[in-house]
């Protein structure tokens, strides 16, 4: 007897139409493509000598990079836009956080492009030393600066350098002046280490401060002030007028207390205002008067001879770091030697002798 035919209920599951799938494989592909494809070193040069700011940007980023394998291609990058470079007037701005330093950049960074000039900020930003990570938040700090097309910002991570002064900002600077930005200004991280590093590398030293904050800078104020070649007391506005005043006149005491320069400038001191913008345009002058007598009595292209002098030194110093640190036969001495010198069996000089005659040997 045939078995009767099962009826179908509303709860039957049925086959489905299969569903087109969101994104095409083709655009997938295509989008794939266009990431793995990276631009060749004389593609960048042209974007870069053409003002294109994604060329430049994705070159600093090369430069940047710690790959030994991108370092053959950033040095063609640097090498072929030096010729195009050092045209344009670099400034140092430091001082410590909280003086603000972002507030006045932008303002500052906007007055200039109001008089025509072309404006790269690189702006350092303070890595952790234990994640190492960084927040590189200046471009939402200069929200104004930022969309003005006649600048760009390029937050980096300080990393471990000396002075919070980023490890490729001396490259960083020639490809913006290949780009044709003709006004350079490095911020600092400012949080009392040397500034050495960045007075090295720029043309004008601008060290912010506020008033009736205390003596933040009782260590290294005498060094950083040596340096300074203007001196600005930022936030002069509302209540602080009187203080910022008070503040010129004693800063002012004490710098004729030091040694002349050698560039022949005697430091000023002057107020500021950030947010109201009284005195932004006073400090531009400033530098302007800087740049005519330092380039009248020869000592603008001497210190830029000097300079390059030092970064050659520099980079030699760099290199060897990295190479020494990246072989693989001294990285395996260096942990065992590390052990037996927290183990107090080798005195920490006596390992390092080791190390560095493996090394040179």
């Amino acid at each position: 007897m045939d078995k009767p035919k099962a009826h179908k209920t509303a709860l039957h599951e049925v086959d489905g139409i299969d569903q087109p799938e969101s994104i095409s494989k083709a655009s997938i592909e295509h989008v794939t493509r266009l990431r793995k494809k990276q631009p060749t070193a004389q593609e960048l040069v042209n974007g870069i000598l053409n003002g294109d700011k994604t060329a430049l940007s994705r070159a600093i980023t090369l430069v940047e990079s710690t790959n030994p394998s991108h370092l053959e291609k950033a040095n063609d990058v640097i090498n072929q836009c030096l010729p195009h470079a050092d045209k344009s007037v670099r400034i140092g701005i430091t001082g410590v956080p909280g003086v603000g330093k972002s507030t006045f950049i932008e303002a500052f960074g906007k007055h200039l492009t109001s008089l025509g000039r072309k404006v790269a900020v690189l702006a350092v930003d303070p890595s952790s030393s234990l994640s190492h990570g960084s927040i590189l938040g200046d471009k939402t700090r200069m929200e104004e600066l930022v969309k003005d097309e006649n600048a760009y910002i390029r937050p980096s991570a300080s990393g471990d350098t000396l002075g919070g002064v980023a490890r490729k900002t001396r490259e960083a600077i020639i490809l913006c002046e290949a780009c044709g930005f003709d006004t350079i200004i490095i911020e600092t991280v400012g949080v009392g280490q040397s500034e050495t590093a960045v007075h090295s590398m720029v043309d004008f030293f601008l060290l912010l401060k506020i008033a009736g904050a205390g003596d933040e800078l009782q260590g290294i104020k005498r060094g950083i002030m040596e340096m300074a070649d203007l001196i600005v007391i930022n936030k002069a506005d509302g209540d602080n007028i009187k203080k910022a005043k008070l503040a010129k006149t004693e800063f002012n005491r004490a710098l004729h207390l030091f040694p002349p320069k050698n560039s022949g400038w005697q430091p000023k001191v002057t107020t500021c205002s950030a947010i109201t913008h009284d005195g932004v345009a006073d400090v531009w002058d400033t530098i302007n008067e800087y740049l005519s007598l330092t380039k009248e009595n020869r000592f603008f292209g001497f210190r830029r001879s000097e300079q390059n002098s030092y970064w050659l030194t520099e980079t030699i110093n760099e290199q060897l770091k990295n190479n020494f640190y990246t072989r693989e036969d001294i990285a395996a001495l260096l942990e065992q030697n590390k052990k037996a010198v927290q183990n107090n069996e080798l005195s920490p000089f006596a390992a390092a002798q080791v190390l560095l005659e493996k090394y040179f040997k």
